[in-house]
């Protein structure tokens, strides 16, 4: 079986996407770990981080939340915009853009998904 062993985040401000970042999920970075262009997020499963680069919309990333409407909430209190969150069998899911316009998504599974 082949899984995701690690992932980046693109953007063209690194302090501010830590920032943004730090703020709606809680993420912490290695200082270690990072550098100039690159910040690592700590104690991430699988391990990721964030790192200075052109935003390349090949794949879509999903964060499993607990709550997806307070965090729509607050990424438009950090300065970003969430859509509408819609429904599915597995759950709600929303996209949202960062402040720098660098868009992912947040998932909140049904229960016992």
């Amino acid at each position: 079986m082949i899984q995701l062993g690690y992932f980046t985040l693109d953007t063209p401000d690194l302090d501010k996407a830590r920032a943004f970042y730090g703020a709606l999920f809680g993420w912490t970075f290695d200082e270690a770990a990072s550098h100039a262009t690159y910040a690592h997020v700590a104690d991430s499963d699988p391990p990721f981080g964030i790192r200075v680069g052109q935003c390349k919309v090949f794949t879509h990333l999903y964060f499993r939340v607990e709550d997806v409407a307070d965090l729509c909430k607050r990424v438009v209190e950090l300065g970003g915009k969430a859509e509408v969150p819609s429904e599915s069998s597995t759950g709600l899911s929303v996209s949202i853009v960062d402040d720098q316009g660098v868009g992912v998504s947040l998932w909140q599974p049904r229960a016992g998904f």
